[in-house]
């Protein structure tokens, strides 16, 4: 069984402009990483014209699903009932996307087949990843 899950999601950009087009984004989950979810927009969806990757727990998903969540710089909550709202927050400014609430509950699902809610802490490998550290720090 692959250790990773991939999921495309169309994602609008809100912004002053009505009707900004769709942009393409995928949501990524790695079993090794077990409390992360990664979000990655391609270079020519971004202002600077670099793929950007914003990296938050997939416990934010999880409640933003159901209510706001979010004091830092990723915050989502529910926007009725198809729509998902996030929000990025950087020093350049803050970034809302939309996306559908069906796309993100999918991979959701499919996240918590690999690794289910609450048992995230049994897939992590404290040994190593304390090994890393000290090898990056010699």
């Amino acid at each position: 069984m692959s250790t990773v899950i991939e999921q495309p999601v169309e994602a609008r950009l809100v912004a002053a402009a009505p009707r900004m087009p769709s942009i393409p984004a995928t949501l990524h989950y790695d079993r090794r990483d077990p409390f992360a979810v990664r979000m990655t927009f391609p270079a020519p969806a971004t202002l600077e014209g670099v793929e950007v990757c914003w990296t938050f727990a997939r416990e934010l998903l999880v409640t933003g699903m159901e209510e706001s969540v979010g004091h830092g710089d990723v915050r989502v909550r529910p926007y009725g009932y198809e729509r998902l709202v996030l929000e990025f927050h950087a020093p350049e400014g803050t970034a809302v996307i939309h996306v559908h609430t069906s796309e993100v509950r999918r991979f959701l699902e499919r996240s918590t087949e690999l690794v289910p809610l609450g048992l995230e802490h049994h897939h992590v490998d404290l040994d190593h990843d304390l090994a890393e550290l000290m090898r990056d720090a010699c």
